[in-house]
């Protein structure tokens, strides 16, 4: 790529991928606590409850992203439901990461050994307190790794979000493909922005991992 094209393009380049980290992460983070709330429903919540949450997880997981978002951004005004493009993508990350979160959750939790839970009822606790002293760092150990890998999952799917014209690095590489012709290069630069993004958050959760099971590698 030539140096005054890159030079005429970069700030605009930067300022996508300011975009997408934003995205990426508030669309990460609201769905990670969303999930969690729907796992903690489902196992402490009545049954009709776990009913609806269930059809809602199959539902969004059984339906592209992109299809969503359309229906959420095209589709929420004739329901009212009036939003901007970011503000749209934000919750379409959201709603589209929460099962999936939900998901991972409810397998870390089943794989807290149930005596455990036996033990600290039997010394009185009240079942919150077991919930966020027990449960929760207990099934984070064994989550951790695959809320990670749909972390990084996430990060590839901010690109659909150019779709509706929210102004990440997508968008903006796509705005620079037209207007220089030079799509080789532009999607190039893509990845490789695509590339340290993933790299930085897989060394994240190796560090993380590596902390939350310090307490298995003394044992």
């Amino acid at each position: 790529m030539a140096l005054d094209i890159l030079q005429q393009y970069g700030p605009m380049l930067l300022r996508g991928f300011g975009v997408t980290v934003f995205c990426w992460l508030a669309g990460t983070a609201l769905g990670m606590l969303l999930g969690l709330m729907l796992a903690l429903a489902v196992r402490y919540g009545p049954r009709w409850l776990s009913w609806i949450i269930r059809a809602y997880v199959e539902v969004i997981r059984g339906t592209p992203f992109l299809v969503q978002l359309f229906v959420l951004y095209y589709g929420g005004p004739l329901v009212g439901l009036r939003l901007d493009a970011l503000p749209a993508g934000l919750l379409g990350l959201t709603l589209y990461g929460s099962p999936y979160f939900a998901e991972i959750f409810r397998s870390g939790f089943k794989a807290v050994p149930h005596g455990q839970i036996e033990a600290a009822r039997a010394i009185g606790m009240a079942e919150p307190a077991i919930a966020l002293r027990i449960l929760l760092p207990l099934a984070l150990v064994s989550a951790l790794p695959a809320l990670v890998n749909f972390s990084i999952i996430l990060t590839k799917e901010t690109v659909i979000l150019s779709i509706i014209t929210v102004p990440e690095l997508m968008y903006q590489v796509q705005r620079m493909s037209t207007e220089t012709f030079r799509y080789l290069e532009a999607n190039a630069v893509l990845a490789l922005f695509f590339w340290g993004l993933v790299e930085a958050i897989s060394r994240l959760g190796r560090r993380l991992e590596s902390r939350v099971t310090r307490h298995l590698e003394r044992a």
